[in-house]
């Protein structure tokens, strides 16, 4: 223990919000200082990554859907598990190589948040991953844990906090008092599917197949749960069902709230079911406490809203929600001594 602590004066330890759409990767007493799309570009048939290792992040998300027949823009994670082990390890050995340096002989101590729900072999996964991408010891954190450490809730007391987690591949609905989860519930229904949705919709109503790159900017700008003072519209570009060649519609914010009506009712359902599942004084301080919101998915308009009106309780949006799981790892970094023994580790195997 004492050596592993004196190992990590001389590495630079990093936490890893390991998400399906983004990474973020921060660094004791310097915050976030990486955060790109979870993308890796390939030679097809291969795991060569392209341009000697380096198109990764936003170089190869800038591929999605426009490569050639050689070439194969991949999102290694899905549903917030890995599924594609080996682009996932040189996903990951790039942005531990690019956060730790080459110039440092110690590897670094990794704090890595994943969902709560995820079984025994996907953590086998996440370790092995991160262990020969460069890491020297991995820690393991719920991200329900991270995104309330990360919002600055009091985890810690003996009172409820309650935090939905609505990433890119998975909602983590958590209820936790005396630094531990006490209820959670965690689907895989978040901002991918709401994406997939919006395809969907397109196909169905406007006979317009478009891309994943293009619904999630639909959903971007356009994107809501509740009736707007002043609805949008926007011009989508895509290849017409019917005859195969390009074509443009002009979308409303009414259509694209219909087409994220599914996704949207089964993540309310899930927030509905925690809090059914809590102990009568955990739910009895949540009248006071409230709901907090984060991830990517909490900056679409209204769905604070609409999960107020359905529990009856206060929602309410953390500050800078995209970052909140990534700043919860660096807390867990910066008290890594003292913590470590409340975390998952790959030591706990051998």
């Amino acid at each position: 223990m004492i050596f592993d602590s004196l190992m990590g004066m001389f590495s630079v330890d990093m936490g890893i919000d390991l998400g399906t759409c983004n990474t973020l990767v921060c660094v004791k007493g310097e915050g976030i200082v990486l955060n790109e799309p979870s993308v890796v570009a390939v030679r097809r048939g291969t795991n060569q990554v392209l341009r000697d290792g380096n198109a990764v992040g936003h170089v190869a998300k800038e591929m999605l859907g426009r490569t050639p027949g050689s070439i194969q823009a991949i999102r290694p994670l899905k549903d917030g598990v890995i599924a594609d082990f080996d682009i996932t390890e040189a996903m990951l050995g790039y942005f531990i190589r690019k956060v730790h340096g080459r110039r440092r002989l110690v590897k670094p101590r990794v704090v890595i948040a994943v969902p709560s729900g995820i079984t025994a072999v996907e953590k086998r996964a996440v370790y092995n991953s991160a262990e020969r991408a460069g890491a020297r010891r991995v820690y393991l954190v719920d991200e329900p844990m991270a995104a309330g450490i990360g919002a600055g809730l009091p985890i810690g007391e003996a009172t409820a906090s309650m935090i939905v987690d609505i990433g890119g591949g998975t909602t983590e609905v958590a209820i936790m008092s005396l630094a531990d989860i006490a209820v959670c519930q965690s689907i895989r229904t978040a901002g991918d599917e709401m994406d997939a949705a919006i395809v969907s919709y397109m196909r169905r109503k406007h006979d317009l197949m478009i891309g994943l790159q293009t619904a999630e900017t639909i959903k971007i700008e356009l994107g809501s749960v509740s009736q707007l003072d002043q609805e949008m519209t926007k011009e989508v570009r895509g290849r017409d069902v019917v005859c195969g060649l390009p074509r443009a519609v002009v979308i409303s914010s009414s259509e694209v709230r219909e087409a994220l009506g599914e996704p949207i009712g089964q993540i309310v359902a899930c927030v509905m079911r925690t809090l059914e599942s809590a102990e009568p004084e955990l739910a009895a301080d949540l009248v006071e406490n409230g709901i907090y919101l984060a991830g990517g998915g909490a900056l679409l308009r209204g769905i604070d809203k609409a999960i107020a009106a359905s529990t009856g309780l206060n929602a309410r949006i953390v500050d800078d929600p995209l970052c909140c799981v990534a700043r919860g790892t660096s807390v867990y970094l910066e008290n890594l001594a003292a913590w470590k023994d409340t975390l998952e580790s790959d030591a706990d195997e051998y």
